[in-house]
């Protein structure tokens, strides 16, 4: 049977801590089901850590492990809150190895999740750590992604910033590519849009429009692949970057160094420039399928008039 992505990060947090003499850090790690059922049922003796609700102070608990190499996971249950946690982060546990030449690894697990959860809470915020240095950033949406994610993680010495979504918990298929035959446009989706550009590709297909995939798993560092940049400039109109973030933040970067690249046009959709509420009305939700439908017929429709 296959596994979920929810059923991976539990496995493979609680074999992380057995063979590395390592921990896990959080806030209510224990309470309202295990972050999801991702957190082994451990106790502190065992190394699970329960911090209090002092978000700042946690980050500066959590890079003393680092710099101890401890190899310390750290579960920040809604992305929001890294706005309290980031300073200590970037300040300390991502120069740590540049400036002192002390390592100080950190395997954090930023989780997001829409649905009418707080101002602070929702959606995924890669694009605050995506500036600095001495971190990586990945959003892996597969169980093979999140193995991706945690054996680079081992294999080096950086903060890895792992940007998950709840939406791909119960996820278990791997998200391939769809570059094939002479296409319209490229859709490039992060995070939870990738399900909701193949969900836009079927639909759009059906009215005759050909739509490619290209799916974002790193960020930070963002790597154009060879077979990317061919299936771009051999497209009709170029492509569009997807985000569960704000726009002009990764999305507006990548889009920029597609651009530079393939000299083809490049859009972005993403979070709306405004904040978000406890109420269905003021949530601020990423591209749906139907929206994604909608920008790439005014693309191909206004470009093909040309």
């Amino acid at each position: 049977m296959e596994k979920t992505v929810r059923e991976t990060i539990k496995e493979t947090s609680r074999n992380h801590i057995k063979k590395n003499n390592s921990l896990i850090f959080g806030q209510c790690l224990s309470a309202v089901g295990w972050v999801g059922g991702t957190v082994p049922e451990l106790t502190e003796k065992e190394g699970l850590v329960e911090l209090s609700m002092a978000d700042v102070a946690n980050g500066g608990i959590v890079a003393g492990a680092g710099l101890s190499n401890r190899r310390p996971i750290y579960v920040i249950r809604y992305q929001g809150f890294n706005w309290f946690n980031a300073s200590i982060i970037l300040n300390y546990a991502c120069k740590s190895k540049e400036i002192w030449n002390v390592p100080c690894p950190i395997f954090i697990r930023g989780i997001a999740m829409e649905g009418s959860i707080g101002p602070v809470a929702g959606s995924s915020q890669h694009s605050i750590y995506y500036k600095m240095p001495g971190i990586k950033i990945i959003s892996p949406m597969t169980p093979k992604e999140y193995l991706i994610a945690y054996n680079d993680f081992m294999k080096n010495d950086e903060v890895m910033y792992v940007s998950e979504h709840r939406g791909s918990y119960t996820n278990t298929k791997e998200l391939d590519d769809y570059l094939d035959g002479d296409l319209d446009l490229i859709l490039f989706p992060i995070s939870i849009t990738r399900f909701e550009a193949l969900k836009a590709k079927v639909e759009l297909e059906k009215e005759g429009y050909k739509i490619g995939i290209a799916n974002i798993l790193w960020i930070k560092p963002f790597l154009i692949k060879k077979e990317w940049e061919k299936a771009v400039i051999k497209s009709k109109f170029g492509g569009v970057v997807l985000d569960d973030d704000y726009t002009d933040g990764v999305a507006s970067n990548l889009a920029y160094q597609l651009i530079k690249r393939t000299k083809k046009n490049f859009e972005v959709m993403g979070l709306k420039d405004r904040s978000a509420g406890f109420s269905k009305t003021t949530d601020n939700l990423p591209p749906s399928n139907e929206e994604i439908i909608k920008k790439c017929k005014e693309i191909i429709n206004k470009k093909g008039k040309l």
